[in-house]
């Protein structure tokens, strides 16, 4: 029998692929950061996005990666553009992939999102590359 407010199957798979997407330091974080008041926000993401979502098989974590980055970009959700450049370090999509996304956006979403998106992916590759240098 399953005991009360134990996880399901589906946030035990999306806590896995969050944490393959963003990394451990990331959603430990996240998760201490967590308080009463936000908790179930945190579990309907962990189950619908990246349980869902994310850990769907027809797309891989790269081509998912850079449709999240446009979809970001073009919405100008600054913060989660960030995250996302950073966790392709994890995906698998390349400098290359974010900035054709990015090409994409200034054409559908327009030039200023595209252009402040790039401007947010040049400074965490920047900080990428510091750190890694490091």
């Amino acid at each position: 029998m399953n005991e009360p407010n134990a996880p399901s199957e589906r946030y035990r798979q999306g806590m896995a692929t969050r944490r393959a997407v963003l990394g451990d330091s990331h959603v430990d974080r996240a998760q201490s950061a967590s308080t009463e008041f936000d908790q179930p926000f945190q579990e309907l993401i962990t189950e619908a996005a990246w349980g869902h979502v994310w850990s769907r098989p027809t797309l891989s974590k790269r081509e998912r990666s850079i449709v999240t980055i446009a979809l970001l970009a073009a919405l100008g959700q600054d913060d989660e553009v960030a995250m996302h450049v950073r966790a392709t370090i994890n995906t698998g999509a390349t400098r290359d992939d974010v900035r054709e996304a990015l090409l994409h956006v200034a054409i559908y979403a327009g030039v200023p999102a595209a252009n402040h998106a790039i401007k947010i992916a040049k400074q965490v590759f920047e900080q990428m590359d510091a750190e890694k240098a490091a």
